[in-house]
């Protein structure tokens, strides 16, 4: 006779499945060859994807499911043929693409190792920093994105704090009175706990937005 399921068990099942789900439903997902499993709120996703792109999408679809704590994410870009590129051709074309972008500096350098790149230089803001990986991981060839692009320091520690905590009660989506913020030069620390990674990841962002902000340590926990 089998054992029936604990409820443990029925949990992580039930999380598989919602996961799958996310990855079927968006459309940059092939989620045929992508394998899920779910432990204690922690889900691993292996198999393989024909892109970076796509690598990330999963990640970034996994994410977004109620009761994921973590990702283990382990997929292979197996890139098609027709997307094989040398590294010389893949720099020239991220080269062309960052200096193409209106909203990042000339000055951001990348190295290209295998199909993968490592972007290098200094910008004053974080979604320049964003926008410059989400622009080199979109280009065909790349097989990975090592980001190493610093930020300006800009104001003072305690304008930064101040700036932060009105930034979280102006956010609907944000439960501020939960969220701790400390600040130490350009470093922003952040604690206290947050109810899925979407609302984690907005506070994130919105700590990031602030200008003089060099590095967020996040230490919100999911509840």
């Amino acid at each position: 006779m089998e054992e029936s399921l604990t409820m443990s068990q029925v949990h992580n099942e039930s999380l598989r499945d919602d996961v799958l789900a996310e990855l079927d439903l968006d459309p940059r997902i092939d989620a045929r060859q992508i394998g899920v499993t779910a432990e204690d709120g922690v889900v691993t996703l292996t198999g393989s994807v024909a892109s970076f792109a796509e690598k990330w999408a999963a990640e970034e679809a996994a994410k977004r499911v109620k009761g994921v704590k973590a990702v283990a994410e382990r997929l292979d870009v197996d890139l098609p043929a027709m997307h094989v590129r040398d590294d010389t051709d893949i720099a020239h074309e991220v080269t062309n693409a960052i200096a193409w972008n209106v909203t990042l500096p000339s000055d951001i350098r990348a190295v290209v190792e295998d199909g993968h790149v490592t972007l290098e230089g200094t910008v004053d803001w974080y979604y320049q920093r964003e926008r410059a990986a989400e622009t080199v991981r979109n280009l065909r060839g790349v097989r990975g994105v090592t980001n190493y692009i610093a930020l300006r320091p800009r104001i003072s520690p305690e304008n930064v704090e101040a700036t932060i905590k009105r930034a979280f009660h102006r956010q609907a989506q944000l439960d501020a009175d939960r969220i701790d913020v400390r600040v130490t030069g350009g470093r922003v620390i952040l604690s206290g706990n947050v109810h899925g990674w979407f609302e984690r990841s907005e506070a994130v962002q919105a700590a990031w937005s602030v200008p003089g902000v060099t590095e967020v340590d996040n230490k919100l926990a999911l509840v």
